[in-house]
């Protein structure tokens, strides 16, 4: 035991020397998340998202009765006004002016500006809206035909997160707006409809920021850097120098050397990832927790994962020189279609294929939706599970291939 604890800090005290590895596995970390947080996470504070949509009302009203395409109209512009301690509305809205007699054109031109994303959401309220709520709401004969009618349209734009997430407020917004026509109607029955209490479970009196969702991903591009350019590093130069083959004449064999070798490579992640936590809770006000149980499990397998991923191409590579450019190779489509800097839910099919067979994307899904950071894309079966099929992958391959010695 003594021989692996004594290899474990030989290993952590010749990464921190050079001068390399320490720009790369710590101060490059730290420097990235500064960078991101200052441009990106407005110093910690959570950013009001502010949507520009286009509402174009096409109906006329209806005889002796409220003009309910006004009333939709007039909720999405009251949505659209400052708050009284001046925060951003929640909609910047556009409509057409006291000019723009032809509404049907100006709907075509909003319909246009959505589809090259200046818009991320645009309201059509129907010729007949009105009418048709009318007549669905008396029985009318051509019911069927009313109720199609009586539809207010939101046009979005497939693949576009923003629009996306317009389209669920709005949504949500009409929804409040059934409840008011239902009223003008007669029809709203306030004593049959279900009461929901709310209730947030974790709240803490916090809001959560781009800093916040930032983390995570830092936190693992660190452990992925570090095993993949680290560990097949140390291994292929101290075999080709052979400085590998003097461990071998003393009484330490491959798995106690294994074992050493991996527990200063986990030291050496477990620092980073102190470094960065303590830089994003104390310069830029995160309030991300990763101290319990599940974080933690997901940093552990994190750090298992990219050591296995190291030795996978240790094993692969016969020359340092190979050993990183397979690296380098590996490096950026996962990194990237791994999700770690920005949400990977409007990828195109050809890169989300990438993506799911990516480890990556499960540890940074798993890590922030168990920190309570954002909503969790995968079930907690398949963001442990891949993982640990990686791990054991790469064991069997690395068993099988990789030569501690340039004469084994």
């Amino acid at each position: 035991m003594r021989g692996i604890l004594y290899l474990a800090r030989a290993y952590l005290a010749t990464a921190l020397r050079e001068r390399i590895t320490l720009f790369w596995f710590l101060v490059f970390p730290l420097f990235l998340l500064a960078l991101l947080a200052a441009i990106f996470g407005n110093v910690g504070q959570t950013t009001s998202l502010t949507f520009d949509i286009a509402v174009v009302n096409l109906d006329q009203g209806s005889a002796g009765r409220v003009d309910f395409g006004a009333l939709v109209a007039g909720t999405f512009r009251e949505l659209s006004q400052p708050g009284a301690s001046g925060k951003e509305p929640l909609f910047r809205l556009h409509e057409p002016g006291s000019g723009d007699v032809d509404a049907a054109a100006y709907l075509a031109s909003e319909i246009e500006a959505l589809k090259v994303g200046k818009r991320a959401a645009v309201v059509e309220i129907p010729v007949g809206f009105s009418d048709a709520l009318v007549a669905a709401a008396g029985g009318s004969t051509v019911i069927e035909e009313a109720e199609a009618t009586a539809r207010v349209i939101v046009h979005t734009s497939g693949g576009r997160t923003s629009s996306d997430m317009a389209l669920g407020i709005i949504e949500e917004v009409l929804v409040g707006v059934d409840k008011q026509i239902l009223t003008q109607l007669g029809l709203f029955d306030a004593a049959r409809t279900v009461v929901v209490g709310r209730q947030e479970v974790g709240s803490e009196d916090r809001t959560l920021g781009y800093v916040d969702f930032l983390i995570p991903g830092v936190v693992i591009m660190g452990f992925f850097v570090a095993g993949l350019f680290s560990v097949p590093g140390t291994i292929l130069f101290g075999r080709e120098r052979r400085i590998l083959r003097a461990y071998w004449v003393t009484p330490l064999d491959v798995p106690r050397f294994f074992a050493g070798f991996s527990l200063g490579h986990l030291g050496l992640c477990a620092l980073q990832f102190a470094c960065v936590w303590l830089l994003g809770r104390f310069a830029f006000g995160a309030h991300v927790n990763l101290f319990q149980p599940l974080p933690m499990l997901y940093l552990v397998l994190s750090m298992v994962t990219f050591l296995a991923l190291g030795f996978l191409i240790a094993a692969l590579a016969r020359t340092p020189n190979a050993g990183m450019a397979i690296a380098n190779i590996v490096n950026m489509p996962m990194m990237f279609l791994g999700g770690l800097f920005y949400p990977t839910g409007s990828m195109p099919p050809a890169l989300r294929v990438i993506m799911m067979a990516n480890p990556v994307t499960y540890l940074a899904d798993g890590l922030r939706a168990s920190a309570g950071v954002s909503t969790a894309s995968f079930p907690v079966v398949a963001s442990l599970g891949v993982p640990c099929a990686w791990i054991v992958g790469c064991a069997i391959v690395a068993s099988l291939r990789l030569k501690w010695d340039v004469g084994r």
